[in-house]
């Protein structure tokens, strides 16, 4: 096992590195860029920019340079003439500057990243607690009434998009309760600095986007740990233990619903990124000051030092998160510690 994961470490380089090269050329390969844009829309409304002005917003975010300085650059750093570092590049700490928000990406991240974690992270708790013991309820009780009823809520959450919950809920508490559940704080707490009043605000606030997101990803996770549990419960091995005289919840917990688990395990490596992508267009809809929507708009406005950066995040969770699922399904299955030993 430790063999395995050192293998794993040491294969994470050359693939974030490769990851990072694919970033920047995607990020890129649209025509024009950040600032022609820009002065576009500024010219839409009547302003001029003048030739050395754009010049000099060029040569500032070096995009006077080809692509592969670029890249450069942002990876390794630049020094000036004066041999003095003028950007230290992503692998010294430097993710450089965000066109639009005139900000250094790491500040304008950092500002955002702690109520992303938390929000994704109380949010993969409420789906796991929903979803695996329902999942195993309707599994043991197929075809029953609450099977049924766990089935059609099931089937009209995996149908229903984010987006549309989020709607619905903003509608019915502004309508029928007078109250928004749209954003993280009130308004008065919104730019104060922390508190334990702002604290309790956010927590007054939280439960909206827990609520939508949790609800709509533990219908799927539901499916998903319903049918792998029926598959075991099928097979010879529980049988013959229930032959035995075994207490069948007993077997039931011991075995199949540790198999069964496995594929909701696995996706650790997926729930990770989604730290930061998270549910975009949702919290865009209740207005949730996350890496969701920054990471959206960058992409659109070809903020490519901010798009690549939080890109690359994404990238780190899933290598990360990949090597933590391998690392619980080797404790969890005592199968896949069995092919590792022979």
């Amino acid at each position: 096992m430790i063999l395995m994961i050192l293998k794993r470490l040491l294969w994470m380089v050359p693939t974030l590195f490769l990851v990072s090269i694919l970033t920047f050329i995607i990020i890129q390969a649209p025509p024009g860029d950040y600032l022609t844009s820009y002065i576009s829309a500024l010219q839409e409304t009547g302003d001029t920019v003048s030739s050395e002005q754009a010049e000099a917003l060029r040569a500032k975010y070096d995009l006077d340079q080809p692509g592969y300085k670029q890249y450069i650059y942002w990876m390794f750093g630049r020094k000036d003439a004066h041999e003095k570092w003028v950007k230290k590049g992503v692998i010294r700490g430097d993710y450089g500057m965000s066109f639009e928000w005139n900000k250094p990406v790491k500040k304008l991240i950092g500002e955002r990243i702690i109520l992303t974690v938390t929000l994704s992270v109380l949010t993969l708790l409420l789906t796991w607690a929903i979803a695996i013991p329902v999942g195993i309820y309707s599994a043991m009780r197929q075809y029953s009434v609450g099977d049924y009823i766990f089935t059609t809520i099931t089937f009209l959450g995996v149908a229903t998009p984010n987006f549309l919950l989020a709607l619905i809920l903003l509608y019915i508490s502004y309508t029928f309760f007078g109250i928004s559940p749209g954003g993280l704080f009130s308004a008065k707490y919104l730019s104060a600095p922390w508190s334990i009043g702002r604290f309790f605000d956010l927590v007054s606030h939280l439960w909206a986007p827990i609520l939508i997101v949790g609800l709509a990803n533990a219908a799927s996770t539901i499916r998903v740990m319903r049918g792998n549990l029926l598959d075991e419960l099928q097979k010879p091995y529980v049988k013959a233990a229930v032959a035995r005289g075994l207490p069948f919840w007993r077997v039931v917990w011991k075995y199949p619903v540790r198999m069964a688990i496995n594929p909701i395990i696995s996706t650790v490596g997926w729930v990770l990124p989604g730290i930061i992508s998270g549910a975009a267009v949702t919290e865009m809809v209740l207005g949730l000051p996350s890496t969701g929507p920054l990471l959206l708009q960058s992409l659109m406005n070809q903020d490519m030092y901010l798009a690549g950066t939080l890109i690359m995040m994404m990238s780190v969770l899933t290598v990360i998160g990949t090597l933590i699922s391998d690392i619980l399904l080797y404790v969890l299955d005592p199968r896949i510690r069995t092919g590792n030993a022979q």
